[in-house]
């Protein structure tokens, strides 16, 4: 579960930035947000992916 969260914040990092490019280069403020909000989401769900490893390795210690 852990290592899909990670799996899933990286995959949606790479979806925001491509996404906050492409508002750059159209200049689309309102995808460039968007692409922004998902790399932001991105960071957090891998954070919490590497938090629920780390807190798994410890409780099997």
């Amino acid at each position: 579960m852990a290592e899909d969260r990670e799996i899933g914040g990286t995959y949606q990092k790479a979806k925001g930035k491509v996404n906050e490019e492409v508002g750059k280069l159209t200049g689309n403020p309102e995808q460039e947000m968007k692409g922004r909000g998902q790399q932001v989401t991105g960071d957090i769900e891998k954070g919490v992916g590497k938090f629920e490893k780390g807190l798994k390795r410890e409780t099997n210690d």
